[in-house]
């Protein structure tokens, strides 16, 4: 499903579908509160970062997680995630093996991650951390969960979307937002503000509590950049189809590239591409003599006999200034 266009309205003039929604609002936050109350947390015995947003959709917490798990990997990190879309990890936790493992059974995130590290899918993610905690894990790093109340990870970091920010500051369904923006940066140790330093620099601007979290050191500001692949993007054309969080943040890094879009599609997060449809982007791109190009986490759900044919275009997430994150870190990790 694609987040409604009302999400993003500027929080002082909300759309009227937020204003009649606010009554489910409200039973969205009792629901949550009820069930903090009912929660019995775990707390790993191994450090436990973490990596969350406020918002729903992609905001930048896979690209972290993998930032941090190549950063610490001499901790033999353990990744902890749901496995959106996959069918194992359900009953129990399952650690993933890529020799087998494919995307309808553990999703994409975790192939992602499982080629960086070893990676667990676990409907129950404190059954995820005692089972990675069991298997030897040194550090464990949680790919979403932060609002999850049976979890008790040692430090958290909140995601934010530069260019979204935290759309309209609505509760699901009003608006974006799993849990208030006060109470969400007053439990995180540290937000990550993701984007080009226009976005960046609009969204403190739009956001004071970020702003003073700046002030206190409890901010880090980021970049997705592409890793160069060789491709010869610059002034090609290009078909481009991406299904996560933000795709028009992957045309955007594409346009920057000097890529010509003759077609720029957009599928919800964690589409399962049809045959039909990857044969129609070829045919287009044939006729237009360009290059297919995609994400690496769509490209895992391309089958086999497509991947010849379209281009997956890695990015890293790096830090402008990773003062803050290093501090977070030697307090976590003091010899680190």
């Amino acid at each position: 499903m694609q987040a409604p266009g009302f999400w993003w309205t500027p929080p002082d003039r909300p759309a009227l579908c937020a204003r009649l929604l606010w009554p489910l609002s409200l039973a969205w936050a009792l629901g949550a509160r009820l069930r903090a109350l009912r929660a019995h947390p775990y707390r790993p015995g191994v450090p436990t970062i973490c990596v969350g947003n406020l918002t729903a959709g992609g905001a930048g917490k896979t690209p972290m997680v993998a930032y941090l798990a190549a950063r610490l990997a001499a901790r033999a990190p353990h990744v902890v995630l749901k496995g959106h879309g996959g069918r194992l990890g359900r009953e129990a936790p399952h650690r993933v093996r890529l020799e087998m493992d494919g995307p309808v059974d553990v999703g994409d995130e975790a192939l992602l991650h499982a080629a960086a590290a070893s990676t667990w899918v676990a409907r129950d993610r404190a059954a995820g951390l005692r089972a990675a905690e069991g298997a030897g894990a040194g550090l464990l790093l949680l790919d979403d969960g932060l609002q999850n109340p049976h979890l008790a990870p040692t430090v958290r970091i909140v995601m934010v979307d530069a260019g979204q920010g935290f759309g309209n500051g609505r509760l699901i369904p009003a608006g974006p937002l799993r849990e208030a923006v006060g109470p969400g940066l007053a439990r995180a140790d540290l937000a990550a503000l993701v984007g080009p330093p226009p976005q960046r620099a609009a969204c403190l601007a739009q956001w004071p509590l970020l702003e003073a979290m700046a002030g206190q050191g409890r901010l880090v500001e980021a970049e997705l950049r592409p890793l160069e692949t060789g491709l010869p993007l610059d002034g090609a054309p290009v078909v481009a189809f991406a299904g996560i969080g933000r795709p028009e943040k992957f045309f955007e890094t594409l346009r920057a590239m000097g890529a010509n879009l003759r077609l720029a599609e957009a599928f919800p997060d964690h589409h399962v591409y049809a045959e039909s449809v990857l044969e129609r982007l070829l045919r287009r791109a044939r006729a237009e003599g360009a290059l297919v190009v995609t994400t690496e986490k769509d490209a895992v759900r391309l089958p086999p006999r497509f991947r010849r044919e379209v281009m997956a275009l890695p990015v890293r997430l790096t830090p402008v200034d990773p003062g803050p994150l290093d501090a977070l870190l030697a307090r976590l990790l003091p010899e680190e």
